[in-house]
């Protein structure tokens, strides 16, 4: 058995190294990690802007290699313990070298560790990270609908902390660019097929919501990938402030000497704390009417029909109560064959109501048992309908007495759909891979 190293960036000699389940054991237990470093560059002049950390295992074995480690963290159930330790790798390295706090690190973070609490041997030194360096998380653009209340649960914890947030492989799944105002990053991470590959259709539907979202928000947009003067050149015109790649330098030590501060990274101000529920949210910027719910039925029908009509879409439903989502059952199930993330919200709901629809069940407290409410965001588009149950029956079903904004503002739309996403339940990690 191989001697165990606690410390952070130490290893055991890599020829006792294998890869198989009890060598991934050794290899946590070991903490048998190292990062490397790739600078990110302000592609107008070049200069150093900041550094990606990125990670190894053993030098000469199969998990030397970044994809072998995350596979058989995926297979093992491990990934997010994995995640943490690699986190806390980089910054243990950051800070020995003394990293400046305005250059900034960039971090990866697996959505699958949203949930999951820091070792316990490492938490002083995580806290000390954010104390004393320019965090920029990045989320990977996978999986982002598998659990999206941690994601931006864990998104508003670390922006508190002071940490950025950078959307990272942005364009290499684009039916997930609708995802991004629910996120609103502060870096936009173009990924390397968007650089390197010719401009078919999918790369411009990817640059020009980059384009929209960074025009919306102030964000910035890094292009990964660049490798020659012709990915320079095409990175440049896709509207990139800054750059990473092989043409910059490649992965590797911290140098001894930093550059001075150079073009500082944006922050952006989120809405933080306010109404629980979409129609409260609307209700501050709008004025509500009165309508029935046999006229609410078809205003209904065509807000969801929009999400087939967007290349990517989420949209968030609430029902009341599982029976009134019954009667929607069949049409849920084809609206969650096109878009990128489906759920719906009621008592008594299940965690998957429908193939493909992610369910939230209510608590018989929640305010939103009052509400019907169905939104859609797109890549540029935005629409929804705010109801509210008055509590008047009237005298069928059809004629039940509502409260209604309908709007198709894009930032009250996000703003409002924010306060539906924590109340999503989460999905277990991955399981196996092939």
């Amino acid at each position: 058995m191989w001697r165990v190293h606690r410390a952070l960036g130490t290893q055991p000699d890599s020829a006792g190294w294998a890869a198989g389940p009890a060598d991934f054991e050794d290899l946590l237990g070991c903490r048998a990690v190292q990062p490397v470093f790739q600078p990110v560059v302000t592609i107008a002049d070049g200069r150093v802007a900041g550094y990606e950390a990125l990670i190894r295992g053993p030098v000469g074995t199969a998990f030397h290699s970044p994809e072998v480690l995350f596979r058989t963290a995926a297979q093992l159930g491990r990934t997010a313990e994995l995640d943490w330790i690699a986190r806390c790798s980089a910054f243990q390295h950051a800070l020995d070298a003394h990293l400046p706090a305005y250059l900034p690190l960039f971090v990866n973070v697996e959505p699958v560790s949203m949930r999951a609490a820091c070792p316990t041997d490492l938490t002083d030194l995580n806290e000390r990270a954010y104390r004393e360096l320019q965090v920029v998380v990045e989320i990977t653009e996978r999986q982002l609908d598998r659990d999206p209340a941690a994601l931006v649960a864990s998104i508003a914890g670390l922006r508190a902390r002071s940490a950025r947030i950078a959307l990272d492989d942005v364009g290499s799944n684009p039916a997930t660019l609708a995802t991004l105002p629910l996120i609103s990053p502060e870096v936009i991470k173009l990924d390397r097929t968007v650089v390197q590959e010719r401009t078919t259709g999918r790369v411009s539907r990817v640059v020009n919501a980059a384009l929209a979202e960074a025009e919306r928000t102030g964000a910035v947009i890094l292009a990964e990938g660049i490798e020659t003067e012709r990915h320079l050149a095409v990175a440049s015109s896709m509207g990139a402030t800054f750059g990473q790649g092989w043409y910059f330098g490649r992965p590797g030590a911290l140098p001894g000497h930093f550059p001075g501060p150079g073009r500082p990274l944006p922050r952006l101000a989120v809405s933080g704390d306010g109404p629980s529920t979409p129609f409260e949210h609307a209700r501050q910027h709008r004025t509500a009417r009165p309508t029935t719910k046999e006229l609410l039925i078809p205003l209904s029908r065509h807000i969801e029909s929009q999400s087939l009509s967007r290349e990517s879409a989420v949209l968030l439903s609430t029902f009341q109560d599982l029976r009134y989502f019954r009667q929607a059952e069949d049409r849920y199930r084809r609206l969650a064959g096109h878009a990128f993330l489906v759920a719906a919200f009621g008592a008594n709901m299940p965690a998957e109501p429908s193939p493909g629809v992610r369910g939230a069940a209510l608590s018989a407290t929640d305010p939103l048992l009052r509400e019907w409410n169905v939104i859609v965001i797109g890549t540029y588009f935005a629409c929804a309908l705010f109801a509210r149950d008055r509590g008047h029956l009237g005298t069928s079903e059809g004629g039940r007495e509502f409260d209604v904004i309908v709007s198709y503002d894009r930032d009250l739309v996000i703003d409002a759909a924010r306060t539906l996403v924590p109340r999503l339940r989460p999905i277990a990690e991955s399981p196996p891979l092939a």
